[in-house]
C-alpha cells in the first residue's frame, strides 16, 4: 500500500537515548509509522497521491504534546485585554485606559493575565485601579485563572453586595464593613460576576477554539492533555474532529468537584473511553487546594497572612475516598496539587488506594510548586506522576525572591520551588506542561524554561532555583516519551517508531544543543498528525 505521507533528507531524534536514528527517512499510512529507512527505500513507498517533504537536515522529534491545557477555556480567557506584560500599577492602569477608551457605552471590560507581583505590597483589589474603571464593568482575570478583579459596577450589576457561602473553597473577599473589594477567589466566586456579562455565541466560542488550536500546532504541539471537560468542550471536539478540523490529539479529563455522589462518581467512570478518532476522555481531574498567589493552597504552615490554610475539599477524606473508587475502577487521576499538605495528601490517597488494589489507575499530580524533602521518593515508590510547568515559575517568581509567591511562602518553602531536578533524580517521571491559558503553549517555551528557569521577560534576570534546572534531553522527554507514559500510551507514541502513531515535529536545527535562552525562537517547519500535516512552513 502506498504510503500517503514521505519525509525524506531528515534526522530523526530519538527522545530515549538523545541520539538520532541510522534512518534518514520514514512513511507514514493510516496514521502510523509504517516505514523507517534509507531516502532511496522510502522514497520507493510513494506513488502520486503521496505526500513526498524534503526535510533538508531538519530535525524529527516524536509529537509534542502539552501535559496539561485548557484549550475551550483558554480560548474564551484570553480574548480581551492581555495585561500580561504589564510590570507595575502604572502599566496597568494605562493599559486599562486606553481600553476603557475604545469601548462602547456600557460595554463591559474584559482582561487577563493580571500578575498579582503589580500590586506590590498593596492589596488586591480594585481600589488600586481607581479612577480608571469608574462606572466600567470589568473583569480581570489574575493570571491563575483561580481568581480574578471585579469593578464596583460589576459587582453592581451582578448583584454581589456582601460575603457570600459556597460549597467549596471560594470566597468573594470583603473589606471589614462587609463591602467586596473586588477580588473573587476561586470559579464559584467568579461565576457570580461572569454570569452577568454578555456571552458569546456559540458559533465564536467554536471559532475562537479552533484558531487557538490552529495556532497550537504551527508551534509544534500535535497533542495535549486537556484538563476540563466544562460546557460545550467535549462537543466542540466531537464537532471539529468529524469535520477534520482538529489539529491537536487531545485526551481529556472531566473534573470531579466537592460534593459529588456516588452516582456522579459512577457517571465520570462511565464516561471512561468516550470520544472521537483524535480525542477521547481519558481520566478525572480533581483540585486538593487552590493557589499561593491568592492564599487558597493547602500547606503545613499557614503563609505570612495566615492563608493557605485548608484544602479545596472541605472534607479531604470525602477526596480519598473518591480517589479509592476511581482507582478500583482504573481510571486515571490528575489532582491539581500546589501547596506541601495537598501534595502529601494526594500521595497518602494513592498509596491508600494502591494497598487495596494494585491493579488500578495510573494516577499524577497536577503543579508541585512546594514539596517537602521526604515526599519526593514517594512518587516513584507509588508510580504517581509529577506533571509540571517550569515557565510558572520563571515568569511568575524571582530569584531574589521578592515575588508574591515567595514572600508568602518564606525562604525556605521558596527554596523548594519547582523542584524538576530533584522529582527527576528521585526517580519519579516528570511530565512537562504550560497549564495553557495561565503561561504562553509553545512546547519549545515549556522546554526552554524547563532548562534555564529565567523570566522570559527579560532573559538576563538571574534564574529561580537553578538546581532544580533540566537537561535538554529530560525537557524532550517531557514533553514526548513521559507525556505518552502519563496516558498509557508508551507503545503507541512518544517515539518514533514503526507501529507507532505518526505524530511528529519537524524542527530546523537539533533541541538538544540549541541553548535553551534560544529555543523559542527555533523555526517549527512542519507539525504532523495522525500522518496528515497540520503545519508547514513555506520553506518545505
Amino acid at each position: 500500500m502506498p504510503a500517503p505521507l514521505v519525509l525524506l533528507s531528515a534526522r530523526l531524534l530519538d527522545p530515549v537515548t538523545g541520539t538520532f536514528l541510522p534512518e534518514t527517512a520514514l512513511a507514514a499510512t493510516d496514521g502510523k509509522i509504517t516505514a523507517l529507512g534509507d531516502d532511496r527505500e522510502i522514497r520507493a513507498l510513494a506513488d502520486a497521491a503521496t505526500t513526498v517533504l524534503d526535510l533538508k537536515g531538519a530535525v524529527v522529534t516524536p509529537g509534542l504534546t502539552d501535559g496539561h491545557l485548557h484549550p475551550v477555556s483558554g480560548a474564551e480567557l484570553t480574548h480581551g485585554l492581555d495585561l500580561s506584560g504589564c510590570t507595575d500599577l502604572d502599566g496597568v492602569r494605562a493599559a486599562l485606559a486606553r481600553e476603557v477608551a475604545a469601548l462602547a457605552p456600557g460595554a463591559w471590560l474584559h482582561g487577563w493575565g493580571l500578575d498579582p507581583n503589580v500590586f506590590g505590597d498593596r492589596p488586591i483589589e480594585t481600589a488600586a485601579l481607581a479612577p480608571v474603571l469608574d462606572g466600567v464593568p470589568a473583569l480581570l482575570q489574575l493570571f491563575d485563572a483561580h481568581s480574578m478583579l471585579a469593578s464596583p459596577r460589576a459587582l453592581e450589576l451582578a448583584g454581589v453586595d456582601g460575603p457570600c457561602t459556597f460549597d467549596q473553597a471560594a470566597e468573594v473577599v470583603c473589606d471589614d464593613a462587609g463591602r467586596p473589594t473586588g477580588l473573587l477567589l476561586e470559579d464559584a466566586a467568579c461565576e457570580l460576576v461572569e454570569r452577568a456579562a454578555p456571552q458569546p455565541t456559540r458559533e465564536e466560542r467554536r471559532a475562537r477554539l479552533a484558531a487557538a488550536l490552529r495556532a497550537m500546532a504551527a508551534a509544534g504541539l500535535t497533542g495535549g492533555h486537556a484538563m476540563d471537560a466544562n460546557g460545550d468542550s467535549l462537543a466542540f471536539y466531537d464537532e471539529l474532529d468529524a469535520a477534520g478540523d482538529l489539529p491537536l490529539r487531545l485526551r481529556v479529563a472531566p473534573w470531579c468537584q466537592p460534593g459529588t455522589d456516588a452516582d456522579g462518581v459512577r457517571a465520570l467512570i462511565a464516561q471512561q473511553g468516550t470520544g472521537g478518532r483524535l480525542w477521547r476522555t481519558a481520566g478525572v481531574k480533581l483540585f486538593m487546594d487552590g493557589t499561593i498567589d491568592n492564599g487558597t493552597a493547602w500547606l503545613e504552615r499557614p503563609d505570612c497572612h495566615g492563608e493557605s490554610t485548608h484544602a479545596f475539599w472541605p472534607d479531604p477524606a470525602a477526596y480519598t475516598r473518591v480517589i479509592g473508587h476511581l482507582h478500583a475502577a482504573g481510571v486515571p487521576t490528575a489532582t491539581h496539587a500546589i501547596g506541601d499538605a495537598a501534595v502529601r495528601h494526594v500521595l497518602d490517597a494513592v498509596e491508600q488506594a494502591r494497598r487495596a488494589d494494585r491493579n488500578g489507575g495510573r494516577h499524577r499530580i497536577e503543579h508541585l510548586e512546594t514539596v517537602p524533602d521526604d515526599t519526593l521518593r514517594r512518587f516513584a515508590e507509588l508510580g504517581v506522576l509529577a506533571s509540571m510547568q517550569p515557565t510558572h515559575c520563571c515568569d511568575f517568581t524571582r530569584a531574589d525572591h521578592t515575588d508574591n509567591w515567595s514572600r508568602r511562602l518564606g525562604e525556605e518553602r521558596a527554596g523548594r520551588a519547582w523542584r524538576c531536578r530533584d522529582l527527576t533524580d528521585a526517580g519519579a517521571t516528570v511530565v512537562l506542561g504550560s497549564d495553557w491559558p495561565i503561561a504562553p503553549y509553545p512546547p519549545l517555551g515549556v522546554m526552554a524554561g524547563a532548562r534555564h528557569r529565567r523570566p522570559t521577560r527579560d532573559l538576563a534576570q538571574p534564574p529561580h532555583g537553578p538546581e532544580q534546572a533540566l537537561t535538554a534531553l529530560e525537557a524532550l522527554r517531557g514533553m514526548t516519551v513521559h507525556a505518552a507514559h502519563a496516558a498509557g500510551e508508551e507503545d503507541r507514541a512518544g517515539r518514533i517508531a514503526p507501529g507507532h502513531r505518526a505524530d511528529l515535529t519537524v524542527l530546523a536545527d537539533d533541541p538538544l544543543t540549541t541553548p535553551a535562552t534560544d529555543l523559542p525562537q527555533l523555526p517549527v517547519l512542519l507539525t504532523v498528525l495522525d500522518g496528515r500535516p497540520t503545519h508547514r512552513d513555506r520553506s518545505l
